[in-house]
């Protein structure tokens, strides 16, 4: 018996990817329903490539025939009390009609042999407490810690804050 192979590649973006980086923020506002927050003032060109070009962020996508179908935007996070980083998932986004494909998965294990190669000691992620598919997933992948998350007003107004 044959294992049917995934239909889809990995590719990390480069800072010459700004198309696919562009369809990674499209992926993830249909995805999670925000439509608006990731492609209605998407930064501009010069500013994901700087990002992009940073040692700081990794962004994944799961292509499929070069459409991307989820993505996964995630921060090293350089730690000062030894010589270590954590890897911080961001957002992972699979497309609706690509889910349960293996796709979510495959792209944590890319950013697990990223990780290994920073010398990171570990990667973290939040789940809402209502989205069980990711704590389902989260769970098969890793240990749960149970903690608050706190957002702590800056006072500074974005672009679209001051529109209004």
């Amino acid at each position: 018996m044959t294992v049917p192979q995934p239909h889809f590649s990995i590719h990390q973006i480069a800072s010459n990817d700004i198309a696919l980086m562009q369809s990674m923020l499209a992926t993830f506002g249909e995805a999670f329903g925000e439509v608006d927050t990731y492609s209605g003032n998407q930064p501009s060109e010069a500013y994901l490539k700087r990002l992009l070009e940073s040692d700081y962020f990794i962004a994944l996508v799961a292509l499929q025939e070069s459409k991307v179908v989820g993505g996964i935007a995630a921060y090293e996070l350089v730690k000062f009390e030894q010589e270590r980083s954590e890897i911080y998932i961001y957002d992972l986004a699979v497309a609706a009609t690509h889910r349960r494909q293996g796709i979510a998965t495959a792209l944590i294990q890319e950013l697990k042999k990223i990780a290994k190669i920073r010398g990171a000691y570990v990667i973290f992620v939040q789940a809402d407490l209502d989205d069980e598919p990711a704590i389902a997933l989260y769970t098969k992948l890793g240990v749960r810690e149970d903690v608050l998350h706190f957002d702590i007003d800056t006072g500074h107004t974005t672009a679209t804050d001051s529109t209004s």
